[in-house]
């Protein structure tokens, strides 16, 4: 008996520590290669597909003469989640939670930062939708992409 319970506990924890996984598993919707062109300003990002818990991500923003700005994001199954990180140039690393919510739309949330306090995937058709959003000097902001495959 004592066995039995210590199995079905071991079970219930691996269940449990696998779930962010399985969430990031479930993101594969978001793999492959984005582009906006909107007003004179490129943005491109890519996503590569699931592997280990782990989907890997960069950024290119292009804005006529001013330099390209460039981050690297991840979503990583960890202990609080699954986690979206972003890695934006004289920053410090970012991370935002996935909350639950429906299939093909990500909401990732991290309240205690400045500006954005949720980062936001959807698919749109064909298309990628991205959106920040929160709460920029005492107002509620955003700024929205909808990105096209890359081809």
């Amino acid at each position: 008996m004592r066995i039995a319970l210590a199995l079905i506990a071991l079970a219930t924890a691996t269940a449990a520590r696998a779930a962010p996984a399985d969430d990031v598993t479930r993101l594969s919707w978001m793999a492959g290669s984005w582009v906006e062109e909107k007003d004179g300003v490129t943005t491109r990002e890519t996503w590569l597909p699931p592997l280990g818990g782990v989907m890997a991500g960069a950024g290119q923003t292009n804005a006529g003469t001013r330099p390209p700005r460039v981050e690297h994001m991840k979503i990583a199954a960890e202990s609080g989640g699954a986690t979206y990180t972003a890695v934006i140039p004289g920053q410090a690393p970012t991370p935002f939670v996935l909350l639950p919510g429906k299939d093909g739309e990500a909401v990732f949330e991290n309240r205690a930062h400045d500006f954005p306090q949720r980062v936001i995937y959807r698919r749109c058709g064909e298309d990628l939708c991205a959106r920040i959003e929160g709460i920029l000097r005492g107002r509620p902001a955003s700024e929205s992409w909808r990105y096209h495959p890359l081809r």
